[in-house]
């Protein structure tokens, strides 16, 4: 049994790549567009996957560790069962480990993942939605996600040593709750494989946006295009505001579906000035909001 998806079957995973590929096989990404998703709003990311026939991309309720802080990178997936004895020993014979009925919590699997990350990665863990005894981090692998990533994780379980965890920083972790146990009675069966996160379907390397309104996974391919309408959104909301400061328009006038001919017009005027040109295209990803 192989835990960690080769590179050949996540890049079968994920065919509409259009980016270069990280060596584990999950696309990447780049940089600057991860920092030009961060400035988009949840909603605004909704939209364009809904648009695209995606709907089962967004979930909420969670518990933030670092709340404020924008959340922004690449998935690494990873999916946790209920431990059964067998499964766990095949495991964990599968890494390597030797296998027996003396299992001190989970022989460290949650550590696997951490172990695997990169720079600009979000882990994204499926706990089955365990708090007790589901604690995917405390304080000091919390210390591990921060200085491998710089940016965090979405942990459909639980996270220990809360008032450490809420000091470390890069970080931005989304769980759904604390608790003193520390992980056990669970197996890890997949790294960078589809998961689910409460109602939606996560592919390794999908673009993760988390900020105070929920968490939304973005599939590589309109990646670019959920930048590009975040961006075209905040233009017209910086024209509109302008304008009704001037007094040029009224809000019924603006607050339309469509704005009448003129107004269009005088918004792409407007734009083409040097002055007005989007913002947030260069930099990293980042986990700071």
């Amino acid at each position: 049994m192989r835990v960690f998806a080769s590179p050949d079957t996540v890049a079968a995973l994920t065919p509409l790549c259009r980016f270069d590929r990280l060596p584990d096989g999950r696309p990447r990404v780049p940089d600057d567009l991860l920092e030009r998703i961060s400035h988009a709003t949840i909603e605004q990311a909704w939209k364009t996957l809904a648009d695209h026939g995606y709907h089962h991309q967004f979930e909420g309720g969670w518990f933030q560790t670092h709340p404020g802080r924008t959340l922004v990178g690449r998935a690494v997936t990873a999916a946790f069962v209920p431990v059964r004895p067998d499964l766990d020993d095949v495991v964990v014979l599968a890494s390597g480990r030797p296998a027996g009925d003396a299992r001190q919590a989970v022989r460290g699997q949650n550590s696997w993942v951490i172990d695997s990350l990169l720079p600009g990665d979000v882990m994204v863990v499926d706990l089955f939605g365990k708090i007790r005894d589901g604690t995917m981090v405390g304080d000091n692998l919390a210390t591990t996600l921060s200085r491998r990533t710089g940016a965090g994780a979405v942990i459909n379980g639980g996270i220990r040593d809360y008032p450490g965890v809420a000091q470390i920083a890069p970080l931005a972790i989304f769980c759904r709750g604390v608790d003193p146990s520390a992980i056990a009675e669970c197996t890890l069966v997949g790294v960078n494989t589809p998961v689910r996160i409460g109602g939606a379907t996560v592919l390794p390397g999908d673009v993760v946006l988390g900020t105070d309104a929920g968490v939304i996974f973005i599939p590589p391919q309109l990646a670019e295009d959920v930048a590009v309408r975040a961006e075209e959104v905040r233009l017209r909301d910086r024209f509109s505001k302008q304008r009704l400061a001037e007094g040029r328009y009224s809000a019924l006038m603006i607050d339309r579906a469509a704005w009448a001919p003129e107004i269009e017009e005088d918004f792409q005027r407007w734009r083409a000035e040097p002055a007005h040109a989007p913002s947030g295209r260069t930099g990293k990803g980042r986990a700071d909001g």
